[in-house]
């Protein structure tokens, strides 16, 4: 599949079904394999874009970067893949990209899927979030260190075990899934060391009004949830979905309910209530 000169920078890409326009915007540690077990069923019925973000896999690894440019490569894919506004679903720190992507270039969105994004910025002043903060704050600060003295196994173990997953989860990852995260751990300390990627005007989703869907999973830690209720705040017309037996990533721990719920969403978004579908 191909890569193309996006923003300055080549992107790996896949396309693939037809049908309403969408592009899946991935976390963090991952590339477009993230998305493996839900792209095939989507592609019924939807055309499907998935890509590796400037810094992971198979696109370029420029150098320094920063959320702003992967906001604006998103946008200049959409463009470049569709000529025009795609529905766009991100996880994690791609669903802080697609919410920026919505600030921005309202225009290029159709609707909005967005789960869990890392905005922990928003919550400074919350006293309910700040001991939960500081103990993972304290575990991504260990993690950063590994990482830095140049400890990449290291350090992704580290991360898997103690931040998103649990004890022992590293060992039952495919290998192909450890090498990604190895690969791809320095994009991630760059990520985290800018600040501004952890936070977001909120009063710039004003102007959003496309259809909007905001998704949480039951078993993920309380904070998450209070980022969405600030986003929340900021999206009146949102709709919100609990996975409830899913956390972080319910694409790959339950994608047949991931791909009920998406789709339905984008059903309901192409055709307006009261409308036939084609």
């Amino acid at each position: 599949m191909p890569t193309s000169a996006i923003n300055g920078v080549q992107l790996y890409w896949e396309l693939s079904g037809n049908g309403e326009p969408v592009v899946l915007v991935h976390g963090s540690w991952g590339d477009h394999h993230n998305w493996a077990r839900v792209v095939p069923a989507l592609s019924n019925t939807l055309r499907v874009a998935t890509y590796d973000r400037r810094g992971h896999s198979r696109s370029e690894r420029p150098g320094s970067g920063s959320i702003a440019d992967d906001v604006e490569d998103l946008a200049r894919l959409i463009e470049h893949l569709f000529d025009g506004p795609a529905h766009v679903i991100g996880n994690s720190f791609g669903a802080a990209i697609a919410l920026r992507l919505a600030a921005q270039r309202p225009d290029l969105a159709r609707s909005l899927v967005v789960h869990e994004p890392p905005l922990f910025g928003l919550l400074d002043g919350n006293s309910e979030a700040r001991p939960v903060l500081d103990a993972v704050g304290e575990r991504i600060a260990a993690v950063a260190a590994l990482l830095q003295a140049g400890d990449m196994p290291g350090g992704a173990q580290r991360f898997v075990e103690t931040v998103a997953f649990g004890p022992g989860a590293w060992t039952q990852l495919p290998q192909a899934t450890r090498e990604t995260f190895v690969f791809n751990a320095p994009t991630w300390l760059e990520e985290i060391q800018e600040t501004e990627s952890a936070t977001m005007a909120l009063d710039r989703l004003s102007g959003f009004s496309a259809p909007t869907l905001l998704s949480l999973g039951g078993q993920s830690p309380p904070f998450f949830a209070m980022v969405v209720e600030r986003v929340a705040q900021a999206l009146p017309h949102a709709g919100r979905y609990l996975f409830a037996q899913a956390g972080h990533v319910p694409h790959l721990s339950h994608p047949e309910e991931y791909i009920r719920v998406v789709n339905g969403f984008i059903r309901e978004t192409a055709t307006p209530r009261g409308a036939s579908a084609v």
